[in-house]
């Protein structure tokens, strides 16, 4: 596209100079000139053609001058469009007003063209720069919607309603919550009825953040549930959903799991625990033991792994609390983690709370203790309860 260069001067002789002097690049296309005799007729086909590139405006002119079409042209706020001032050698007052209120350069008559050509070259230097950054800038505003429906989409796919299971609700408490550290994050929780006395439950970790994880977390999340669901033991889900997650794995990305199958009218769980944080179990009488460590590998990294079914059982009044790192690493001010003492500590205080009080609490003093510093990682909490 041609530069389009607006000349708004009341000497008529100055329209033959310019197409004369520039007519190689108006052949190329490269520049396209248009006249204006006073600054009332330019104000008029700017207000109709938005597309000019360039003004080179006279400052002294009947009807309007220089000054007060700069005035107007400022007004329409389009900072790739450049105005470039022409007077007289002698008139620097105006031409030094003109510059303060926002002209791009100026010029002095007798006009020299060879100088003028060098100062229309810089202001289409600008002026691609300015069209670049606005540009640059649209496209940020649609990735940042983007983002944003993103991260309702993520939140729509996790189970929100609690209690999930209200026919169970004198046998069983669920709560969870995800906060990312981003827009989206690749933490994920879920659960689901396996059949009327068995629930599938998970909580997982994706490596890395941002909208790839984010991806592979919803990748990751449908394909544990739908496997889950059918049944069998967990280390058959997570077997199954490593050899397709690995086969399929993109910059080597892979997820930690903690899935378990857990038992209604007995409080038994089984679970695999797949490179994840150990849970801890919150007693009835308020003391809180972690589970062991996890000995099977993570999630989609390599094909054909082995993993293992480990049982346990909730007695009633006892709460099995997930989370991801995002919260025993949470740092302050200091660069000291949260940690797995003061979560423990934290979790002795909710002793006879409901699930989703004890998530609250945690959350609270996670809070505090972080402070005003930036959330590093999405921070993912997941509790299970068996109230008798």
């Amino acid at each position: 596209m041609p530069v389009k260069i607006l000349s708004v001067d009341d000497e008529t002789d100055l329209e033959l100079l310019l197409t004369q002097y520039f007519r190689r690049e108006i052949r190329k296309g490269e520049y396209e000139f248009h006249f204006a005799h006073n600054g009332l007729e330019a104000l008029a086909m700017l207000l109709k053609h938005k597309d000019f590139d360039i003004i080179l405006s006279d400052i002294n002119m009947p009807e309007m001058d220089g000054l007060t079409l700069l005035t107007k042209i400022n007004e329409m706020r389009n900072p790739a469009l450049k105005c470039i001032m022409v007077s007289a050698y002698g008139d620097m007052g105006n031409i030094r007003q003109a510059m303060n209120n926002g002209a791009f350069d100026f010029a002095t008559k007798p006009i020299d063209l060879d100088d003028l050509s060098l100062t229309i070259k810089k202001a289409i230097e600008h002026i691609k720069y300015i069209k670049n950054m606005q540009k640059d800038s649209a496209q940020l505003e649609s990735l940042k919607g983007d983002l944003a429906i993103a991260s309702e989409i993520q939140q729509a796919i996790l189970p929100r309603i609690f209690p999930p299971f209200p026919e169970n609700a004198q046998q069983l408490d669920i709560a969870a919550s995800m906060h990312a550290a981003k827009d989206v994050g690749g933490d994920f929780y879920d659960f689901f009825r396996i059949d009327d006395d068995h629930i599938g439950f998970s909580i997982a970790d994706v490596s890395g953040k941002g909208i790839p994880a984010a991806i592979f977390m919803a990748v990751s999340r449908t394909l544990i549930r739908a496997t889950g669901i059918r049944g069998g033991n967990p280390s058959d889900c997570i077997t199954y959903s490593n050899k397709l997650l690995a086969t399929e794995s993109v910059d080597c990305m892979f997820v930690t799991v903690f899935y378990g199958i857990y038992t209604i009218s007995t409080g038994e769980i089984s679970y695999c625990n797949a490179g994840h944080n150990p849970p801890i179990v919150l007693k009835a009488d308020g003391t809180a033991m972690e589970l062991p460590m996890p000995q099977d590998p993570l999630v989609g990294a390599l094909e054909d792994m082995t993993y293992h079914d480990v049982n346990m059982k909730l007695e009633p009044g006892e709460t099995l609390v997930m989370f991801t790192d995002g919260v025993n690493e949470a740092m302050n001010k200091d660069f000291q983690e949260f940690g797995d003492d003061r979560l423990i500590a934290s979790l002795q205080k909710c002793s006879g709370q409901n699930c989703q009080q004890i998530i609250d609490s945690v959350k609270a003093d996670v809070a505090s203790f972080v402070g005003e510093m930036e959330q590093s990682d999405d921070i993912t909490l997941f509790a299970l309860k068996r109230v008798k």
